[in-house]
């Protein structure tokens, strides 16, 4: 007999197993920043909740359409949205109560009338005052108890919210986030249980997970195929099911997505096991009989042939969910990128830690410095790589953060195929571009970053701000070629040579991505990490070769 193993389907498909659902894909309005064709040699970077400078100059500091995840910046107006939509819900229970106790008082006045009427009726009618109040309640007052009924005390709540529902966040929106959350999970090794409860590095308030937030979890990443993250999803919501928790989805769902999930990992004793509860707990369930007949079938064959190949019996226990890899993916340094974001397999010896120094920068006798140095510190000695303390005020950042918010669009990366500019998975922030002209602030920090550094801004490209959505993140990458501190996450690190970068509020980050030669340095492929907790804004500076000819003449060779 030959079986068909179902999946989970959709209500009407004629195919089985837990059914994709298929998404509508948003247009994605392109990032407007200017990137000449021209190498890059150096960044600058500031940060406030981390604001860095790369030459890679970074500042740390502190919306409009879609992708809301990946700008916590602009989720942060959702709060308030809400905060409006509840007032005005309350408002409308309000009226509604006020509504039902109106007609409740109408309706214990009638039902008085009605008993006395009813029990002689002919008796009542013989007072004419009795016969004409029947009348005028039939003819006037029922009219006015029929408006208030069909009064909409809904109106004013239904128009709010439609005013605001063309900026909630959408399915895409739900995704992002979603996987998101996978992101951090992988990259920081947080097991689902401890994600659910709350639990994470630099917490300050637990946010739970519940079953159902669990069991969707797991269908985004079903959707997508990615079967190792629905299992650990899948689980979490059983387990939470198992433990009591109360939810809208029922184990045989869970079980259902669980199943299929595990057998493609390979795991045909577990998918068997799963599928089996299935069956008890459900047993006409339309796939369930037929899945595991299959999977037993498919076992059975598997045990014949590895007591073919090996005649001693097998003690092999079922997979354990715990211990199932992740599926290696397209980044070949990931596992050394997610260790320097835990904070792990950083190279900083006592030896090059030695090498290291902190001093005040006057930029050579620059006029605006002398009276004023920054204060400098080495972040890294080959390369070099320099920190500068206070260069950005509280002040200052909050105003870039103003006129960065409302034009902050989905950052973008070129497209080294077509050289157009286009959004990608593994740079998920917002950013916007800022020019001297726009307010007094950014010409000031344009012309810091110039008196720091030494070099000349006037080839630079324009001042690039950042803020990192839910999980926001930036994969190692190159700079050449083409301002806040936060709770947990968000480092800037380079895998090549182990140096991990730590956002702190108000700094600057400096280093060169070229050598004096024009070479790139590609011990600088670097990259931004998943936000674990907290905000990330930072503020970009690229400066380019061209204009530094006397500034930062060229070496004698290649990695000069």
């Amino acid at each position: 007999m030959l079986y068909t193993l179902r999946r989970p389907r959709r209500s009407a498909a004629l195919a089985c197993f837990p059914a994709k659902r298929k998404r509508k894909r948003k247009r994605k309005r392109k990032g407007s920043g200017k990137v000449p064709p021209v190498m890059k040699m150096s960044k600058i970077m500031m940060m406030k909740k981390s604001f860095l400078v790369p030459f890679g100059l970074l500042l740390l500091i502190s919306v409009t359409d879609a992708e809301i995840f990946t700008s916590i910046g602009q989720m942060t107006d959702l709060i308030y949205t809400e905060k409006e939509l509840v007032q005005s819900l309350k408002e409308y229970i309000q009226a509604e109560e006020a509504k039902i106790a109106a007609v409740k008082s109408w309706a214990d006045r009638l039902d008085m009338l009605t008993r006395v009427s009813t029990a002689d009726p002919e008796n009542y009618l013989a007072h004419p005052v009795n016969a004409y109040k029947l009348v005028k309640r039939l003819n006037t007052e029922w009219s006015e108890l029929e408006s208030l009924v069909l009064q909409h005390t809904s109106d004013g709540f239904i128009s709010n919210i439609s005013v605001h529902r063309q900026y909630f966040p959408d399915e895409e929106d739900e995704k992002g986030a979603a996987k998101a959350l996978m992101r951090l999970q992988d990259t920081y090794r947080l097991d689902s249980e401890s994600f659910s409860k709350g639990r994470l590095p630099g917490v300050r308030y637990n946010a739970l997970l519940t079953v159902d937030d669990c069991f969707d979890m797991g269908k985004t990443a079903y959707n997508d195929e990615d079967y190792y993250h629905a299992v650990l999803w899948m689980q979490q919501a059983l387990r939470q099911l198992d433990e009591g928790e109360e939810a809208v989805v029922s184990k045989v769902d869970v079980l259902d997505y669980l199943s299929y999930s595990v057998y493609q990992m390979g795991d045909l004793p577990r998918a068997i096991e799963l599928t089996r509860r299935m069956v008890v707990l459900d047993p006409a369930h339309q796939r369930a009989g037929g899945n595991l007949r299959y999977f037993e079938r498919l076992l059975s064959k598997e045990l014949r042939e590895s007591e073919k190949n090996n005649p001693k019996p097998s003690t092999e226990r079922p997979i354990d969910l715990a211990t199932y890899e992740r599926p290696r993916d397209y980044l070949p340094e990931r596992d050394a990128y997610e260790a320097l974001c835990r904070g792990e397999g950083v190279k900083m010896t006592p030896e090059r830690r030695s090498r290291l120094f902190c001093r005040y920068q006057n930029g050579n006798r620059n006029p605006r410095l002398l009276l004023a140095p920054m204060k400098e510190e080495d972040e890294w000695d080959n390369p070099h790589i320099v920190r500068y303390l206070d260069a950005l005020s509280d002040k200052e950042m909050e105003k870039i953060k103003e006129i960065a918010k409302p034009r902050l669009a989905r950052a973008t990366v070129r497209d080294p195929k077509s050289g157009v500019l286009t959004t990608a998975n593994y740079r998920v922030s917002k950013s916007a571009w800022l020019e001297d002209h726009e307010d007094p602030v950014i010409g000031r920090v344009n012309r810091r970053i110039e008196d720091i550094t030494g070099l000349s801004v006037d080839t630079a490209e324009l001042l690039q701000v950042a803020n990192y959505g839910v999980g926001g993140q930036y994969e190692p990458h190159y700079d050449f070629s083409r301002m806040s501190d936060v709770e947990a996450g968000g480092a800037t690190v380079f895998p090549d040579f182990g140096a991990a970068i730590w956002p702190r509020k108000g700094t600057a980050v400096f280093w060169y991505n070229l050598f004096r030669s024009g070479e790139g340095d590609y011990r600088t492929r670097h990259a931004a990490c998943p936000v674990l907790v907290g905000s990330k804004w930072v503020a970009n500076k690229w400066i380019h070769e061209r204009g530094q000819e006397f500034r930062r003449p060229c070496g004698l060779t290649e990695v000069d």
